[in-house]
């Protein structure tokens, strides 16, 4: 059994460069990981090593690292990406589907909690770490912004992490069950949309202007920019932390410790993301052009290899009831997206891409986009960008809900 942090590490690091290196070969691979994300096997092999007693974290400091330094960096990277002035050029119905899908989950969650508490009281819980609302709030993160959001969401609101596993799983089998009908949809889309009565020549304006934004934007980095890229980064995750702990110390003291707003790691998320849509209109932008959102991404597919070590998937049995709430949550999801898509006749590409930016976001929401046409998969990134800058925001909201409901 391997219990060194430098050598653990440096297994995951090879896994996720094999799975890439697979997924740049095509072919095969290409169908192979449409219909089992490449996020699902970072979570499931280093859950697997685990599992099988290959490797050993339980005394492991990579968990700190990766929340403090990749987490914190990722949220930075990714929001100061986004384009306001893009995201309003695809169109209202592209913004209605993405803040529908949003509202679906931000709802969908305290209504299926109380669905089920119906029939199973113990779902509500007893309080404390293993509050079953506290590990809904994470799916909320994952379900409105994507595994950055999710992993903020476990700590701010302090989830069980020996039951995070259950509820990794119910993310993976009720989010691809979803996704895999939405990748149906794309193969279909011409018939969905004549069912919705949707005009989809904006998605034709959209496939020719983000072809020609792809092909203006691309440049090779040079040193110097990787340097400042790096250092615009963590001189920002310096500074979220530094924030926060003011923040966190201000709101204790009038508030109590155990209040959301009082804990520290909910304001180093807050300050990120805020800190990168604020530079979003400055020229800090521009490091965008020597990969931000790619370096976030890194980040973000190494902090869901650490947390795949954390996870046990044999949980899945042991969790029906979570994974009831898990379907019930979803369904609300989808019927309401479809509902509002019928109403404004919005094409099933702004659903599917609304829908995946939110659960699933940068990861799998261009694999959807990339489903309708290939050029089409940076409206997909575009979203998801927006989706992680909202999902601190609406997932916060969806737990204070559930909390609610859950009568902690």
């Amino acid at each position: 059994m391997i219990t060194s942090d430098v050598i653990i590490f440096g297994i995951l690091a090879g896994i996720l460069g094999v799975l890439f290196f697979l997924r740049e070969r095509g072919g095969v691979w290409n169908r192979v990981f449409t219909f089992v994300p490449i996020i699902l096997l970072a979570y499931l092999i280093p859950s697997l090593l685990v599992s099988f007693g290959f490797i050993d974290v339980s005394e492991s400091n990579l968990w700190p690292i990766a929340k403090d330094y990749f987490l914190t960096a990722a949220l930075i990277l990714l929001t100061l990406s986004i384009d306001i002035k893009g995201i309003i050029g695809l169109g209202p119905k592209a913004l209605i589907m993405f803040f529908t899908a949003t509202i679906g989950i931000v709802l969908g969650g305290p209504i299926a909690l109380w669905i089920v508490g119906q029939f199973a009281p113990e779902i509500f819980g007893t309080g404390g770490a293993d509050a079953p609302w506290r590990g809904f709030a994470t799916l909320a993160g994952s379900w409105i912004g994507g595994g950055a959001n999710q992993t903020a969401m476990l700590e701010v609101y302090g989830y069980n992490i020996g039951q995070y596993g259950a509820m990794v799983a119910v993310d993976i089998v009720v989010a691809n069950i979803w996704m895999a009908f939405l990748l149906y949809g794309a193969g279909m889309h011409e018939k969905v949309d004549r069912w919705l009565g949707a005009d989809s020549s904006a998605i034709e304006r959209l496939r020719t202007s983000m072809a020609g934004f792809t092909e203006r934007v691309a440049r090779v980095p040079t040193a110097n920019e990787m340097i400042m890229l790096a250092g615009f980064a963590f001189a920002a995750v310096g500074f979220s932390h530094w924030s926060a702990g003011w923040l966190s110390y201000w709101f204790t003291n009038m508030m109590g410790p155990e209040a959301v707003l009082a804990s520290k790691f909910f304001w180093i998320v807050v300050n990120a993301t805020t800190i990168g849509l604020l530079c979003s209109f400055t020229p800090a932008r521009e490091l965008e052009g020597v990969g931000a959102s790619k370096i976030g991404t890194v980040f973000i597919f190494l902090l869901v290899a650490v947390i795949g070590t954390k996870m046990d998937i044999f949980q899945l049995g042991d969790a029906p009831l979570f994974m009831a709430v898990g379907l019930i949550w979803m369904t609300f999801h989808s019927v309401l997206l479809l509902t509002v898509a019928k109403f404004i006749r919005a094409p099933f590409f702004f659903v599917a891409v609304g829908s995946k930016a939110n659960v699933g976001g940068a990861a799998s929401a261009p694999v959807v986009a990339g489903a309708f046409h290939p050029a089409l998969a940076p409206v997909g990134v575009l979203l998801a960008v927006l989706g992680y800058a909202v999902g601190t925001y609406g997932a916060i909201l969806c737990a204070e809900m559930m909390r609610a409901v859950s009568g902690g």
